[in-house]
């Protein structure tokens, strides 16, 4: 253990991860004095770097990983043995070399922390009800960084001059506030204001905009990364206000509580539910409703299911009492990006807020609220945003030093990936790239992400849809572009997650994805690594009847197989289904005219939705599979008949006969123990080709990627049939829907260019 004298020892320690901007250096100059350790800590281009000396520096290494700061996250500590010094009589914080290269780690904006949340609660403290109230544990990050190193002149915050008592706590060691970036007090920092037609000039305008709320007026509150549309979740008035002014009919709202009692007599929260709603990262959790959930019947229709989170800043600690709950929506108009401008509330938001709560701290970077749901006492993300973004993923064995790649991500739930030495920087949630304010935040994005990470990428990825923004944004780059097939994207992104580099069975359950053959893939089978895949399964083709329509109107779907099946019978059985000129739409999609083909797992649950009368029209994607899996809940089923038939060495399942089994099924047994049986039928006949891959292969790992994913009914009942004989994987790091599909792209990219498949000379 290196050179001793009376058990003194000297070690040379280099900590990796998110370890600059977060409170490490005070963190470990403290540790340092408690050990009585001399020597120095410093950032450099890696990370922290320390040397260390004294008698108790196992008992100090120790301490750096099990205390590290909330806001870090330490992914290496190497240490290495170095001869004694004489010289050095303290433990002191060095200046940082200048970097040969920038490789400073923004760390993503975080909840307050316990500390500053009793601050402001505190009468005699002096950031009492002060609401940009942050330390190093905790407050904005990425929304308000502009350029690296992160350091206050690269920030929001440069044009906030600090009080002289901000600034002694910013320039003490001992201090939590120690280089917190965006230190300030009532005296020296940002203030809200609010507005209704003119400007309402009070007290306290966090306390008008509470009592406004309560009394159900809508109000735009400016928060970390954008504007929330606020409203109180228990009246039903201003939820229908709000549904009416946003155009959102049926979409569930998200809400915000203060405290976990308040949740839990809406909800049952399980103990990984309660941490991550506990958590720095502070996201909406989607929790099963409990029997007492009493909020307003249009906060989230048709769904077991609500999306919840706690207060995350000052501003909701101090906006919301303990006993509320408020909606706390994303502030935008339909399909548009999260309005997070001064200029843009006013004049985008005109006729949606009643009011609004302005901040004068500029937003540097919009950033959405992320969701989660958990599985399997494991994480489901949902949206990657507020909380995770930009942290970086490691690469592991997909390491490289000679490229950087930028995948260019999907069309919908957009996010894009670039990737530096053994990192890959994941941007937050950017949307569906369909309007022009949304292909404007996605390249802003990349360009922001490319100046903070100093990565010029040389090797691009994208998608094979030639009709995505995102294919297209690649190919005008005039760089070598790796096309990735969308549904082995969704497997690679699980594989590049946990490290995979041998095959395993990849199950992609999904919606929607350009196939190989021109058709629309979203049911698939593959063996695949992240070099290549091979199909060996799908669910069988159907019509889309009316094309796109389809996708918005199951009941389109529905009424091709049940016509399918029933011939003129139909109009007995499924009277519902005929609307004018029936007929003709079914000719056309027999002879093929605008219905494409689809073997999507999206578009069967659409039809079994729609022929189970739940849900004939979608308001917001994934709504009949959403009320489908609702209907399913707590009830008993049975395993219904299904085919699988080999077609050229591939297994196709055809849910014809399940279809069949469904009329007389909630005829006799009812809506919701056919909705149930249409899920065990799914599970059994997807495990039972995934048996057959497994014979046929010897491959015993499997993962799961995709949209449908999310249904955790289905999930369950998959995990539950085949544990026992497959190691079977989801994404945990990235989204399982396709805002993790840009992790999976750049990730097929380099291995591709590990393996010469790539030459960046074209």
């Amino acid at each position: 253990m290196g050179r001793t004298i009376s058990g003194l020892k000297r070690y040379k320690i280099r900590v990796r991860g998110i370890v600059q901007g977060v409170g490490f250096r005070p963190f470990i100059y403290r540790l340092a004095k408690e050990h009585n350790l001399t020597g120095y800590v410093l950032n450099d281009s890696e990370g922290v770097l320390i040397e260390a000396q004294g008698e108790q520096l196992e008992q100090f290494l120790k301490g750096i990983k099990l205390l590290a700061p909330p806001a870090s996250f330490v992914s290496d500590i190497d240490v290495k043995n170095l001869p004694l010094s004489g010289e050095e009589i303290d433990f002191i914080i060095k200046a940082s070399p200048k970097a040969v290269e920038r490789e400073t780690l923004i760390s993503p904006d975080l909840a307050i922390c316990d500390d500053c949340r009793r601050e402001i609660n505190d009468k005699n403290n002096r950031r009492y009800r002060y609401a940009f109230t942050n330390c190093t544990n905790c407050g904005p990050r990425f929304s308000i960084v502009q350029d690296v190193p992160y350091d206050r002149k690269n920030t929001t915050m440069k044009d906030f001059i600090m009080c002289d008592e901000c600034l002694a706590e910013y320039e003490n060691p001992l201090n939590r506030r120690f280089h917190a970036q965006p230190n300030a007090c009532e005296i020296c920092g940002p203030h809200y204001r609010l507005f209704g037609e003119t400007e309402i000039i009070c007290d306290d305008v966090i306390a008008k905009a509470h009592d406004l709320i309560k009394q159900g007026a809508i109000v735009a509150v400016k928060g970390i990364g954008g504007y929330h549309l606020a409203c109180d979740a228990f009246n039903s008035e201003a939820v229908a206000k709000l549904r009416q002014r946003k155009i959102r009919e049926d979409k569930p709202f998200a809400v915000m509580a203060t405290n976990m009692e308040t949740i839990k007599k809406l909800c049952k929260v399980n103990d990984e539910e309660e941490k991550m709603l506990k958590s720095s990262s502070a996201p909406i959790v989607l929790l099963k409703k409990s029997e007492q959930y009493n909020l307003a019947e249009k906060v989230a229709p048709h769904n077991a299911y609500l999306g919840v989170m706690l207060a995350y800043a000052p501003i909701h600690c101090l906006l919301l009492n303990d006993d509320d709950v408020f909606v706390m929506t994303s502030a935008n108009l339909s399909d548009e990006p999260i309005v997070y401008r001064d200029e843009e509330v006013f004049s985008h938001l005109k006729e949606i807020a009643d009011y609004k709560l302005v901040h004068n701290r500029l937003i540097n970077t919009r950033v959405d609220d992320s969701v989660v749901r958990i599985f399997k006492d494991k994480p489901i993300l949902i949206r990657r945003s507020r909380g995770f973004a930009p942290a970086p993923i490691n690469l592991g064995s997909l390491k490289c030093k000679e490229i950087s790649v930028l995948a260019c991500g999907p069309e919908l739930k957009n996010t894009f990936c670039l990737t530096k030495n053994d990192k890959a920087f994941l941007s937050q949630h950017i949307g569906d790239l369909e309007n022009m304010a949304v292909n404007n935040a996605y390249k802003e994005s990349i360009a922001l992400f490319k100046k903070l990470f100093d990565i010029s990428p040389n090797l691009i990825a994208c998608d094979m849809h030639p009709e995505y923004f995102s294919t297209k944004y690649a190919k005008q780059l005039n760089l070598p572009c790796v096309q990735v097939q969308h549904h082995h994207a969704h497997i690679a992104s699980v594989l590049a997650e946990h490290d995979f580099n041998e095959k395993v069975i990849g199950v992609a359950l999904d919606g929607t994805g350009y196939g190989d053959d021109g058709n629309i893939w979203g049911g698939e089978f593959m063996v695949a690594d992240l070099l290549s895949y091979k199909r060996v399964g799908y669910f069988a083709y159907m019509p889309l009847p009316g094309g796109a329509k389809a996708v918005k109107e199951p009941w389109r779907l529905a009424l091709y197989q049940a016509y399918d099946i029933y011939g003129d019978e139909i109009a007995e059985k499924y009277p519902e289904l005929l609307k004018p000129n029936w007929r003709l739409l079914i000719q056309a999609a027999k002879n093929g005219l605008n219905a494409p083909l689809s073997s999507g797992a999206g578009r069967v649950f659409d039809t079994v939705s729609a022929l189970l009368g739940i849900c004939h029209k979608i308001n917001y994607e994934g709504q009949a599979a959403i009320e489908l899996e609702r209907a399913a809940y707590d009830s008993d089923g049975e395993i219904l008949p299904f085919d699988i038939c080999m077609d050229d060495g591939q297994y196709i399942l055809n849910l014809r006969q399940t279809y069949k089994s469904l009329y007389d099924l909630k005829l006799n047994k009812g809506l919701r123990y056919s909705a149930k049986s249409f899920h065990l039928t799914l599970a059994q006949a997807i495990g039972d080709i995934i048996d057959k891959i497994g014979i046929d292969t010897g491959i015993k790992t499997v993962v799961f990627s995709g949209g449908v994913c999310l249904n955790m009914t289905l999930m369950e009942l998959l995990y539950n049939r085949l544990s026992h004989d497959f190691n079977l994987y989801m994404n945990e790091k990235v989204p399982v829907n396709d805002g993790g599909i840009s992790l999976g792209q750049a990730a097929v990219a380099l291995k591709r260019y590990k393996n010469d498949l790539v030459d960046l000379n074209v």
